[in-house]
């Protein structure tokens, strides 16, 4: 059951710079917004239309949300309230921020990838593999997992102009650049795939655990969900040696790192939990309940000013 926090702020203490997350909970229709730091709720608002892509720009204070039924784009500041939005084709899904504001979001259904400006206006559209899902930007680049097509492509960020697209393992979902390398995570196939995003080439591969959903990167060590497998696999990525599996809870998916590189938080779809895991000792630090069927599929933490 939704918590009724919308609009308001419950975290105690002076305004100014805080470690936020911004967790989607697709049963629930809910956001919620998060003092990383301390791991309390500061508002919870409700959000139809199955929300679960995210990504939140520290730099502008705003967050960005996808309704995954329905493709409505829904923008809120810091305290998780509605300052804006606009309607987008259904399947809208992937969602990642662009530099200079404003964000890049991919067209399930279309097989396209759009750039809309900090008023959320479309300024390119161009088409990917087939069911492009998590799409990701290191503000040169763009690149987008294509599910279906068992590839990933890289575009220049400011043209949409396409670069290369690359072969990785089956059904890549999520994408995230780190180290100057694209990671995509490869649902069928149980692996990482990394990819030189300059020269268009596939590097290597990570075995993972059953379905990994989502990759991020704290502490030099590089983070996997394993959906079916209820585990989070570690791993070196330099050398992409697996360091160890860890049980964090039933079916996790989102995951991003903290503000500081200490650690990572995990959403679990089936726990209803968001776990802090930390980079050096590999324990689990804070565990707090969410709404129902909290997904958080973006880059979804930072540190606001």
């Amino acid at each position: 059951m939704i918590r009724r926090l919308a609009l308001l702020a419950v975290l105690a203490g002076p305004a100014g710079a805080a470690d936020l997350g911004f967790v989607t909970s697709q049963n629930a229709g809910a956001v919620t917004v998060i003092d990383l730091a301390s791991g309390a709720v500061r508002a919870e608002l409700p959000l139809p239309g199955a929300p679960a892509p995210v990504a939140y720009d520290p730099g502008t204070g705003r967050a960005y949300v996808v309704a995954a039924e329905t493709g409505r784009l829904t923008v809120l500041d810091e305290s998780g309230r509605a300052v804006g939005g606009r309607d987008l084709p259904e399947g809208a899904f992937g969602i990642a921020v662009a530099p200079g504001g404003g964000v890049f979001v991919t067209e399930w259904y279309q097989g396209r990838l759009l750039r809309l400006d900090a008023d959320l206006r479309e300024l390119w559209s161009v088409a990917t593999g087939k069911a492009p899902a998590g799409v990701a930007s290191d503000g040169a680049l763009v690149a987008t997992a294509d599910r279906d097509g068992d590839s990933v492509s890289i575009y220049d960020a400011a043209s949409g102009a396409l670069r290369a697209r690359v072969k990785v393992g089956q059904h890549p979902y999520a994408v995230t650049f780190h180290g100057g390398r694209l990671w995509t995570a490869d649902v069928q196939s149980d692996t990482v795939s990394v990819i030189d995003p300059q020269a268009g080439t596939l590097l290597g591969q990570v075995p993972t655990g059953s379905h990994p959903y989502g990759v991020a990167f704290a502490g030099g060590r590089g983070f996997v969900t394993d959906q079916y497998a209820g585990t989070v696999t570690v791993f070196d990525p330099e050398t992409l040696a697996v360091i160890t599996s860890l049980e964090t809870g039933d079916y996790p998916e989102g995951i991003a790192a903290l503000p500081d590189g200490s650690g990572v938080v995990v959403a679990h779809w089936d726990s209803n939990t968001l776990v802090w895991i930390d980079a050096a000792s590999l324990e689990i630090t804070r565990e707090i309940a969410l709404p129902d069927g909290p997904r958080a599929f973006g880059a979804f933490t930072g540190r606001s000013r």
